[in-house]
């Protein structure tokens, strides 16, 4: 099921307001955070519209975190983060997703919850590019 107002359902102009679609994975969509102060920062959403983790079968939820094992392994292997942190928020946008912000101990607010839209960083299309290529390639 989809939802017509949500932009991870329906991705265009919706998403590319945050974000950049990278890839589907088993029952997720991988998408870039289009704000990069946390240097390879993705969002996993899962592929129907729900708003909670509850509202999914043992069975998918299974796969959903699977999705996020392998954004999270193709995140370390990229950009080598001291630490992975995982968000799962949604009280605006009721649709599944979690956030994985790759976090460098010295650099980022070490110790505490990082911004959700800090809107320090944005990057060029080629850059944006290339970053996604070297996620691809780690997937």
């Amino acid at each position: 099921m989809k939802d017509q107002n949500c932009a991870y359902c329906m991705r265009g102009e919706l998403l590319d307001k945050f974000g950049i679609y990278i890839c589907d994975l088993g029952v997720s969509s991988l998408i870039l955070f289009k704000e990069q102060s946390k240097p390879g920062r993705c969002i996993v959403a899962y592929r129907d519209h729900v708003s909670e983790i509850v509202d999914i079968s043992d069975d998918e939820r299974n796969k959903f975190f699977a999705d996020v094992t392998r954004a999270a392994r193709a995140l370390h292997a990229s950009f080598h983060p001291d630490k992975v942190n995982y968000g799962a928020y949604g009280d605006t946008g009721c649709h599944l997703h979690m956030h994985l912000v790759p976090k460098y101990e010295g650099k980022d607010e070490w110790g505490g919850v990082f911004q959700m839209n800090p809107d320090k960083v944005y990057l060029t299309d080629k850059e944006y590019g290339e970053m996604i290529q070297k996620i691809k390639a780690n997937l």
